[in-house]
């Protein structure tokens, strides 16, 4: 039976002066930007960082055992992939992952593919290193979007692309790979010898209806060609503890990326280090609770757009708390970023930042007490009432 854990308490988050999220705008704004929940960390977290604390000394530290036996047990058990000890790498971030990856292992010049409308990091990640960003359309469907499988073979072709950073579950869009569109991926960038670096940070925070597939666990020779990126950060609203891991198993690219280190990017925070740890090992029915607690927020945000808001578009996301919205019906007079910041005081990610297919869109965090979503839905609606 699962716990009774309650994701509805208001907490200032502004009484702390480091909330990157509630403190940028001004008090009267809610803050729905940031791919950061508003929730409590799961109580086992914080009695372990309380218990780390109780020793007197913060020194260089690194990963312990204990920390690789639990990741490898997470992703065995929940993604029935075998991985051995060697091919785990911990890092401060996903976000250095998939930069140091492009930095080892490609050279100034080379292609890079990303699918767009993507999360700005990505996309911004090749220029860097002085590579070429090459951008492929995600392609409409019905239901919401589909990789262009047919664009990706002509742009490896043709551009000879060296790499594809792969977003499973995609960001911003909330889509998740089925089995076969990551095999035929897989299929192309091996036939084209384009190496997968894959960020699948939000890959535990899947609904109803779709189940992720870390693209590496698909067959021997595919991991063999991927580096993939995981963390508990955003399962667990940990960001700040800084600590995410790479899976490598080709020894080869492994001794690469960690040489793209350089110098630059630096070990794991020891408290990243102990509540990933505890996260994985004994906050699972936490993050149960917290997926079942999204998707009702992700239901009733399907509803009440459908209701108050049928100009807006809105494909459900089958993961993470981000919701793709599409204003472009609406006809406004500036981008809906700017008229929800501006004439709705609320602080949503404007859809050019993912480039240039966001235009017209604003990304909308939803992990936040119910409260708090039903209050920026009735600001938008008074706000569009009082257009002239």
């Amino acid at each position: 039976m699962m716990k009774n854990y309650n994701f509805d308490t208001l907490i200032d988050r502004r009484a702390v002066p480091d909330c990157r999220k509630w403190n940028r705008y001004p008090a009267d704004t809610l803050p729905m930007w940031v791919a950061d929940m508003d929730f409590a960390v799961a109580e086992p977290i914080q009695i372990a960082l309380r218990a780390r604390l109780q020793h007197p000394v913060f020194g260089y530290t690194g990963p312990p055992a204990s920390l690789i036996e639990t990741i490898l047990e997470m992703l065995e058990t929940r993604h029935g992939w075998k991985v051995a000890p060697e091919a785990i790498v911990m890092l401060p971030g996903v976000e250095p992952g998939f930069n140091m990856a492009l930095r080892g292992l490609l050279s100034p010049g080379d292609a890079v593919l990303v699918q767009t409308p993507i999360y700005a990091p990505i996309r911004a990640a090749p220029l860097h290193w002085g590579l070429r960003r090459i951008e492929v359309p995600l392609q409409p469907i019905p239901s919401g979007s589909a990789a262009d499988l047919h664009a990706l073979e002509e742009a490896f072709g043709e551009t000879e692309t060296k790499a594809f950073l792969l977003c499973n579950p995609h960001n911003p869009t909330g889509k998740v790979y089925d089995a076969a569109e990551l095999t035929s991926i897989a299929a192309a960038c091996l036939s084209h010898d384009v190496l997968i670096i894959s960020d699948e940070i939000h890959g535990d925070l899947v609904y109803e209806g779709a189940r992720h597939r870390p693209i590496a666990s698909l067959a021997p020779e595919i991991a063999d060609n991927c580096i993939t990126l995981m963390s508990a950060s955003k399962t667990f609203n940990i960001a700040g503890l800084k600590a995410a891991f790479a899976i490598i198993p080709n020894a080869s690219l492994r001794q690469a990326f960690v040489a793209a280190r350089a110098g630059m990017v630096d070990s794991v925070n020891l408290m990243g280090f102990v509540a990933t740890e505890t996260a994985l090992r004994e906050c699972d029915a936490w993050r149960r609770a917290v997926v079942a607690y999204l998707q009702a927020n992700r239901d009733f945000l399907v509803r009440e757009i459908a209701k108050r808001f049928p100009k807006i578009g809105f494909h459900p996301p089958q993961a993470s708390f981000l919701a793709w919205l599409d204003f472009r019906d609406l006809s406004l007079q500036k981008e809906p970023a700017q008229f929800l910041l501006e004439d709705a005081r609320v602080a949503a990610s404007g859809g050019e930042e993912f480039g240039a297919l966001g235009a017209g869109h604003v990304r909308l965090n939803f992990g936040c007490r119910r409260a708090t979503l039903v209050a920026a839905l009735d600001r938008l609606e008074q706000a569009l009432s009082q257009r002239s």
